[in-house]
């Protein structure tokens, strides 16, 4: 019989994320050589990537990194997916999630087949993810990644749970006064999830889309004709207060919108955006 301890056990199955049937087969097959097994269960997990594919992965994190430039700042935030919590909070994964959060930030772009086909450590970031995907017994994804460029950029990163790594990340792109505000607001984004910077942002179609569904609607309460025209814009104004940021009330006063808020402090916002683990 194989020469190792409940501890042996335990420290492999931290390293893997895998269960512990695997574990203590591949401490058996190893002999009690934790080096030996830890190979064996990355091989096996390996094998079995192709079988993982067509499981979801709507766990895991969010990580970000800002970095000074000539522009100002430039912010990056990623998503990478795993199965389930149990491999998010898993070291490795945190791990992995910090190299791929490099390599995408020495990337330059936030597409992610071009970061996916990127160097990291020797081999490319899919690579990697794959042999750690292997380790765990999981299927990972670098789910999506996104750059903000500005000559101040805030980071704020919310846990739902807090044994959990991050699941809600916001970046906020403002001016040097916008700077000020940058963290209210950047909480704010994070728990009333816009849509648009500003009305301009929003496409022809959709303001078309909801304009028409407000007139349907009003139509079909009996409104009278010669209200119409004031209903459908009140409508979508309503519309705007939901999907637009700089309309939308405050979160720490609801009495003043975003946009008054940034104005107050003499400050521009120049862009944001925002992950939530698997929406």
């Amino acid at each position: 019989m194989a020469n190792y301890t409940a501890a042996d056990i335990k420290a492999l199955r931290e390293r893997t994320g895998a269960g512990m049937l695997d574990v203590k087969k591949a401490l058996d097959e190893a002999d009690g050589n934790a080096e030996k097994a830890l190979e064996i269960i990355r091989v096996k997990g390996l094998k079995g990537v192709s079988k993982r594919e067509g499981r979801s992965a709507s766990d895991g994190l969010v990580a970000a990194h800002v970095s000074d430039d000539a522009a100002g700042q430039t912010g990056v935030l990623i998503e990478l997916n795993s199965e389930t919590d149990f491999v998010a909070k898993n070291t490795t994964f945190i791990a992995l999630a910090e190299k791929v959060l490099a390599a995408a930030v020495a990337a330059g772009t936030d597409d992610v087949a071009a970061i996916l086909a990127s160097q990291a450590d020797g081999r490319t970031v899919s690579e990697t993810i794959d042999e750690t995907a292997g380790m765990l017994g999981e299927k990972l994804v670098l789910r999506r990644v996104a750059r903000i460029s500005a000559p101040a950029v805030t980071v704020y990163l919310h846990k739902v749970n807090k044994d959990l790594p991050p699941q809600v990340g916001v970046l906020v792109g403002t001016d040097a006064a916008g700077a000020e505000v940058a963290r209210d607001v950047a909480m704010h984004i994070a728990a009333y999830s816009p849509t648009y910077l500003t009305r301009d942002d929003v496409p022809a179609e959709t303001v078309e889309s909801e304009r028409r569904i407000a007139e349907e609607t009003s139509r079909n309460e009996g409104k009278p004709e010669a209200a119409l025209p004031k209903i459908v814009e009140g409508r979508l104004n309503g519309f705007f207060k939901e999907a637009v940021l700089v309309d939308q009330a405050f979160a720490k006063d609801q009495k003043k919108s975003v946009g008054q808020v940034l104005t107050e402090a003499g400050g521009t916002l120049t862009g944001f955006a925002r992950f939530r683990v698997g929406a």
